[in-house]
């Protein structure tokens, strides 16, 4: 029978058509990076203290600069507490001067009750914790602000998951963009705080599941020796767009208008409706090949290639079970251990990595240097997932990436903060192994599931990287309050939990993507599969082309 990869034989695996999908697909990833992590500049919480307005007008008066007011203000003794208590002074006393040096005030009583606001060291700039003075007492809702958005992942990678499977690939990344591009404006405008968080979790529920609907659909046009270098520039352009975020949260002060740069995108993003076609692989498990031989004729149009196969014959192995459903995900017991392990790996790479992130918004340091540098550390992970998973595969670069970002966390816990440098380069080092980690588990998870299932089961899987996503900013920055270092034992931990659950999933390097249920409960049928169709190359293809590709003919 003739499969949907041997029509792309002819069709072409990754020619100028799946080429321009691609790249089209890439600019997605950019913004998404921003919704992800730009809590760091939008939530960023300043140096602050307590608002004295009797303060303020003897500051005016006495031309006190912004230190010498501050002095006045914030109690000394620890620095974290002094910022949510004010001293108690009648400031109306004729007794008092305005000579700064000259008032005593470590007699005086103090209190906790901010009831005249704060005062923020963030001159020129605005984040929404400057806005609804979200510091001491309600300092976690800061944590609330990044949780909601992880609870609309959460639903919405399931619903949208679950759509794209049911109604095709291409209507469900188009309709989250409209829910994307509606929702981030939303945000931009929201008058006080409860009406963000529910616009914020509202934006969560489409950009992420927009986001998978697009990785799976352009894994689906490529041949499979393509699907790793597909997957993998694919999440590296979110690290290009961890570069660009920084920039524009410098030259664009304020968080609303920070926003409404990052929604931009989702507005053109609705001009792929005429840019992108429908997955001719989904079609065909949904039984509409009429529309899958035309998408696919216009692929080998647009590649100048000429089908020679009936593609018309093409028929679904799970044609009684195409309608994806979760017990499909856990009835039996190969698809069952990967969705356990998967998801598990999802929940760790999301609480690792977006727990470093954020760490760098709390270590006191130049939030954009900081931020430029941890960026630039990703790339390189791109290149080692391609150098390695082409030459060794894919189970153990993926445990490996774990076992070194859980190391690099327990080693850069113990280093003094008088090592600078060294502290940085270990925690450098920790940041690429959970990037390289992230970015193989999407991969490898769409390499596990068959055809009918697989946008759902990547769906479901991902649900804990929500979660994971949701206890993330808890866990920093109350752990944080006790001790700074504390998250990254927690992190290291389940980072090597993670790298050893890996060792148990099976390899798929060079094989078909699974079609059915049957294909991952009997692996050896997959690979009988992948040694039948490279053998009728070999008997099929001219000598000098078996020559030239002698290296992909056997991955």
């Amino acid at each position: 029978m003739t499969t949907f990869d041997d029509i792309l034989e002819e069709a072409g695996k990754f020619g100028r058509c799946q080429k321009r999908i691609f790249a089209l697909f890439c600019l997605v990833s950019m913004p998404w990076a921003g919704v992800y992590v730009g809590i760091v500049f939008q939530g960023f919480t300043p140096d602050h203290w307590c608002r004295d307005p009797a303060v303020v007008e003897r500051r005016q008066t006495c031309g006190w600069s912004l230190t010498e007011a501050r002095r006045l203000t914030v109690p000394q003794g620890n620095r974290s507490e002094s910022s949510c208590e004010r001293y108690e002074v009648d400031w109306n006393s004729t007794a008092l001067s305005c000579d700064s040096e000259e008032l005593d005030l470590s007699r005086i009583p103090t209190t906790a009750a901010c009831k005249d606001g704060w005062e923020y060291d963030y001159e020129g700039r605005q984040s929404f914790v400057t806005e609804f003075d979200l510091v001491c007492a309600d300092g976690w809702l800061v944590d609330l602000f990044q949780a909601s958005l992880n609870v609309g992942f959460l639903v919405g990678s399931i619903a949208i998951g679950y759509l794209a499977d049911r109604f095709g690939r291409k209507i469900s990344f188009l309709m989250s963009n409209v829910l994307n591009a509606v929702t981030g404006i939303m945000v931009a405008v929201a008058p006080n705080y409860v009406t963000l968080l529910v616009f914020r979790t509202l934006y969560g529920f489409g950009v992420k599941g927009g986001w998978v609907a697009g990785y799976v659909l352009i894994t689906e046009l490529v041949g499979v020796e393509y699907r790793r270098t597909v997957g993998v520039l694919y999440q590296m352009f979110f690290s290009v767009g961890i570069l660009i975020l920084p920039l524009l949260a410098y030259f664009i002060s304020d968080w609303r208008w920070l926003q409404v740069a990052i929604t931009a995108p989702y507005f053109i993003f609705l001009s792929y409706y005429w840019l992108i076609p429908e997955s001719p692989r989904w079609l065909l498990s949904q039984k509409q090949n009429a529309k899958a031989v035309k998408i696919t004729q216009a692929m080998a149009k647009e590649n100048k290639k000429t089908l020679s196969k009936n593609i018309e014959t093409l028929t679904d192995d799970n044609a009684a079970s195409r309608t994806a459903s979760f017990m499909d995900l856990i009835r039996t017991p190969n698809m069952r251990k990967h969705t356990l392990i998967l998801s598990f790996n999802w929940f760790t790479s999301a609480v690792v990595y977006q727990g470093l992130i954020m760490r760098l918004g709390i270590l006191g340091g130049n939030v954009y240097i900081d931020f430029v540098i941890s960026g630039l550390v990703e790339f390189p992970a791109a290149f080692l997932i391609l150098f390695t998973i082409e030459r060794i595969g894919r189970r153990i670069p993926f445990a490996s990436a774990n076992i070194v970002a859980g190391a690099a966390c327990f080693i850069t816990a113990m280093i003094p903060d008088s090592m600078f440098w060294f502290k940085t380069v270990v925690a450098c080092i920790g940041r690429l192994g959970i990037t390289m980690a992230f970015e193989m588990v999407v991969f490898v998870n769409t390499e596990l599931y068959p055809t009918f299932v697989r946008n759902f089961g990547v769906s479901v899987c991902s649900t804990l990287c929500d979660v994971g996503g949701i206890v993330a900013p808890f866990l920093l920055y109350r752990l944080a309050v006790i001790w700074l270092e504390l998250p990254l034992l927690i992190f290291g931990s389940l980072a090597f939990v993670a790298g050893g659950l890996v060792l148990l999933l099976p390899e798929t390097r060079g094989l078909l993507l699974p079609d059915t249920i049957d294909d991952i409960e009997h692996p050896e049928r997959r690979m009988e599969k992948a040694a039948l169709r490279n053998q009728q190359r070999t008997n099929l293809l001219p000598t000098e082309y078996i020559s030239n590709n002698k290296e992909t003919a056997t991955v």
